[in-house]
């Protein structure tokens, strides 16, 4: 490994960290959430946008540049059959209410950049990518090329990358700069249960619910119009006056319940970490209900638990831990509720584990609910001693001095779809959270993550 190139690739980054805080800045202005598709832009016109805004760098640069139908791109230099690959993406999840600072400003604030994809993923995407720029401009790693890879869909479907996966090949060792460090060994596997139920009725009667931007996002706003007969609005509205949950609202328009949750937005692996509109309104409308229909409401209150339990399918295992479960949708169509449940499972069990377990507690416990889909991604894991895990660990120390171990999470990254890929960090303590409102990231952290990729980068060309 050739410490000289480090060193010289770390002082080029240095001398050229206003050009990376304005081409970081320039890029999280682009509002990349998908939208509707167009020729030669599968997800989105803005998404196309911030695509180009890359691939226009690298050709700048002199960096051979590849667009792969708008799903996705990549950026390369250097010869030979090894190739390092660095996996960003583009696209952005929706941006939602509450924000201090213009989500799409790019404004700095005492040394933080706020936006959405500040942390998740531009800041890192382009961080890696200015670091192999340094080592193109420092000379690179005889016989190895590097890629830096530009996604678009990573937030909903990985369609970019599967799409990548058709036509181009697999590095020899790659990262996917949107993690935590060092690196994550393990990433548990991802599923999605989508599940229906008949819209309760009765003397009250649920006319629509609906709630919810993405599986992945906790869900923090919430609608409902419940229909209540002239026999049971004495019973309601005596239930209403002892209602103790000051984040559900409602209002009358004749007949009809108008109801409204308010939650806290958290990426869809850490529920806990949010605050779910759809489970307090589903726990509202339980509690003013007559006795005779809570057991409906009561089965719609339990699939939002973020451990599973309400589903059947709670459960652990020691390298990744305890399974989480994310109620991230909730709409109303064809007279039907659908439930989108996003579930991120233990990296020793099977997807198959999660949907089996799911209808025999539904058959038995709620069998108003009923599982209508499921999709999987397999889980993704690396032993501690393996080269790979070894270099990104020994790059990550030697530059910090932190000892920490790698660890395993619930997000799913390109990792996941990549062969000999991990997933390596993208911040520090006082950085943003990925998904929620006012996303930033201290520009000091993305100077520092550069300069780590960098030696990273040549520490996976050596292997």
């Amino acid at each position: 490994m050739s410490s000289s190139l480090v060193a010289r690739a770390q002082a080029w980054l240095e001398a050229h960290a206003s050009e990376l805080q304005q081409e970081y800045q320039a890029l999280l202005r682009i509002a990349s959430v998908e939208s509707d598709p167009e020729p030669g832009a599968p997800f989105g016109r803005a998404n196309r946008e911030a695509l180009d805004f890359m691939l226009g760098l690298g050709s700048k640069w002199g960096m051979a540049v590849k667009d792969v139908e708008g799903y996705c791109g990549f950026a390369e230099f250097g010869t030979g059959e090894r190739m390092v690959m660095s996996m960003g993406h583009l696209d952005v999840v929706p941006v939602g209410p509450g924000w201090k600072y213009p989500p799409f400003g790019a404004e700095e604030h005492d040394g933080y950049v706020y936006a959405r994809g500040a942390v998740d993923d531009k800041g890192p995407t382009i961080a890696s990518f200015f670091a192999m720029r340094a080592l193109q401009e420092c000379g690179g790693v005889e016989g190895v090329r590097f890629r830096s890879f530009f996604g678009c869909n990573e937030e909903s479907g990985f369609h970019c990358v599967h799409r990548y996966n058709e036509t181009e090949e697999p590095p020899t060792f790659g990262v996917a700069p949107d993690s935590g460090w060092p690196l994550i060994h393990g990433e548990k596997g991802i599923a999605n249960l989508y599940l229906e139920a008949p819209l309760p009725t009765g003397s009250t009667e649920l006319l629509e619910v609906s709630g919810g931007q993405r599986p992945n996002i906790v869900i923090d706003s919430c609608r409902a119009r419940l229909r209540v007969s002239p026999e049971a609005k004495g019973e309601v509205e005596e239930a209403l006056t002892k209602r103790w949950d000051r984040n559900v609202t409602t209002e009358w328009s004749g007949d009809v319940l108008e109801i409204e949750a308010v939650g806290k937005a958290a990426h869809g692996a850490w529920p806990f970490g949010g605050d779910n509109a759809a489970t307090r309104l589903f726990r509202f409308l339980r509690e003013i209900v007559p006795l005779d229909q809570k057991p409906a409401f009561e089965a719609l209150f339990f699939a939002g638990h973020p451990g599973g339990d309400g589903l059947g399918i709670a459960g652990s295992d020691e390298p990744s831990g305890a399974l989480t479960a994310n109620l991230g949708i909730v709409e109303t169509v064809a007279g039907k509720i659908r439930l989108t449940v996003n579930v991120r499972y233990p990296v020793t069990w099977a997807g198959d584990q999660v949907s089996d377990r799911c209808v025999a507690f539904l058959t038995k416990k709620a069998p108003s609910l009923t599982l209508a889909g499921f999709d999987d991604s397999k889980p993704l894991y690396f032993p501690l001693d393996h080269p790979m895990v070894t270099a990104i660990c020994e790059a990550y120390r030697a530059e910090t001095g932190d000892m920490r171990e790698p660890t395993t999470m619930g997000g799913g990254t390109y990792a996941r779809a990549m062969p000999r890929t991990v997933s390596i960090g993208t911040g520090w303590d006082g950085d943003g959270d990925a998904h929620e409102t006012d996303e930033r990231l201290a520009l000091a952290s993305l100077h520092k993550m550069a300069r780590i990729y960098a030696h990273i980068f040549v520490r996976l060309a050596s292997i």
